[in-house]
């Protein structure tokens, strides 16, 4: 009998898992492809902060393709900041953004809410009344003609009374199951933090409520970044500094999947957001890091964003399975089947695993047929697996199943490409190269291509599974 477990190597290979630093369980699956990447770049955004300008706030672009791991690894970040003794405000945007119509004015009262709910979970941090940011939140209340009284009672789904004291402390009292109710009575911070929450989460399901605050905010964009930094995050770094930490950090996440609609003067949104008014998201008094479309790594206006950020974005590539002239790339391959194994027994050792291959696969030319295809894309290798073992549904996996799941993969992908394509994908093929936005959004953007970066700088490939099909001859 087989020590694996098939539902548990199941579970944990869910490519939707975000690895959380301070997990032991989610530690045990990490595996760090720095020395493949290109470069230890959490490290360099880290230094940046930590060494190189702890007292001055910065401003930081993180990109890479949609599912290569950034989420992973600027939780990683969180964790070490934080053991530098710095206090570090993490959130997701998209839990708070409707993507495909994202402005400024959004971002920063989504920032705000953020920093305010985190410094209002600190039993020794009190800030005082913000109460021009409080006007800008009330007025924004009546236009919405919501009901939100923010310094009585609001509505929350799945919980009891909750009392927020003075001191910023929560009690929860009894209430009816999946009712409940949050009063906010003297502490202006919590009061704030439920406003700024009711109206995104109002205008995040209705158009027309986000255009009507977008029209009450824009004229107000830089008095508001103004009160932010005066009533808000300069009071909390001055806190936080006499309780003993060395400043704020705000990590705004999955702002990279900001969706690629025509905004403003006919600009697409990331240029709207990051050139047009980029010059906005720097203007934070703390420490900020976004995450960025990749598309913008491509755009024309790329000379223009590092300009108004002044910040040349950190790129997190895809971990190489071949190199430039063809070669496999011996420890990219290395940690891929880690990366693998280290799902199936994370709590053996690395060689440990290497042994047991034959517990997974038939054949360890399964599991490197596995990760070649993959493209060193850390989600697609975990989709693809999962794929595998949803069809064979018993061990070891087999290299006739595996094959099929390419098959179908790669038959499923040929679909969406045209002639027109197939033609871009010759030319990668042969240069390596992917010029500008518009070869960027048809190859890149759709995953037909996959960048890689080693010491003479960035190359493309073709993704392995549409390589195969024979059309690029």
């Amino acid at each position: 009998m087989g020590l694996l477990d098939l539902q548990k190597f199941f579970q944990a290979t869910n490519p939707s898992q975000v690895l959380k630093a301070d997990s032991p369980e989610d530690e045990k699956y990490y595996i760090d492809f720095s020395e493949v990447r290109g470069g230890k770049i959490i490290e360099e955004l880290q230094e940046n902060i930590t060494f190189f300008s702890p007292d001055e706030p910065t401003c930081e672009l993180f990109t890479g393709h949609i599912g290569c791991g950034k989420s992973t690894e600027l939780l990683r970040l969180k964790e070490a900041l934080e053991k530098a003794e710095f206090h570090v405000v993490y959130f997701e945007s998209s839990q708070d953004l409707e993507m495909g119509d994202v402005d400024i004015g959004d971002i920063m009262l989504a920032i705000a809410r953020r920093i305010t709910e985190s410094i209002g979970s600190l039993e020794k941090i009190t800030l005082p009344q913000p109460r021009g940011f409080q006007r800008i939140i009330d007025g924004a209340t009546r236009l919405l003609q919501t009901e939100i009284d923010l310094s009585a009672e609001a509505t929350l789904p799945g919980v009891g009374e909750i009392s927020a004291s003075s001191e910023g402390k929560f009690s929860v009292e009894a209430g009816l199951p999946g009712i409940g109710k949050v009063k906010a009575s003297d502490d202006e911070g919590v009061s704030l933090a439920l406003g700024i929450g009711k109206i995104t989460a109002k205008t995040k399901k209705s158009l027309e409520l986000r255009k009507k605050l977008k029209d009450y905010l824009e004229p107000q964009t830089d008095n508001i970044l103004e009160t932010i930094n005066i009533e808000l995050i300069e009071p909390t770094v001055e806190k936080l500094k006499q309780d003993g930490k060395k400043g704020l950090v705000v990590i705004v996440d999955n702002l990279d999947r900001v969706e690629n609609i025509i905004k403003s003067g006919d600009r697409p949104q990331p240029e709207y957001l990051f050139v047009d008014r980029g010059e906005n998201l720097r203007l934070l008094k703390c420490h900020v890091i976004y995450t960025m479309p990749l598309s913008l790594m491509f755009s024309n206006d790329y000379n223009r964003l590092t300009s108004r950020l002044a910040v040349e974005p950190k790129v997190l590539p895809m971990v190489p399975v071949r190199l430039r002239d063809g070669n496999e790339c011996a420890l990219g391959m290395k940690n891929l089947r880690q990366m693998v194994l280290a799902r199936a027994f994370p709590d053996l050792a690395p060689e440990q695993r290497l042994g047991l291959i034959s517990e997974v696969f038939d054949a360890p030319e399964t599991l490197d047929r596995l990760c070649q295809v993959s493209g060193g894309h850390v989600r697609e290798l975990l989709q693809l697996l999962r794929s595998l073992i949803t069809k064979e549904r018993k061990l070891p996996l087999s290299r006739e199943w595996l094959e099929k799941v390419i098959r179908d993969k790669g038959n499923q992908m040929k679909l969406g490409v045209d002639d027109q394509e197939w033609e871009l994908l010759r030319q990668v093929q042969e240069s390596q190269e992917v010029k500008g936005d518009r070869e960027y959004q048809i190859l890149v953007g759709t995953r037909l291509v996959y960048e890689y970066r080693d010491s003479q700088g960035s190359w493309f490939q073709v993704n392995p599974i549409l390589a195969e099909l024979g059309n690029l001859i």
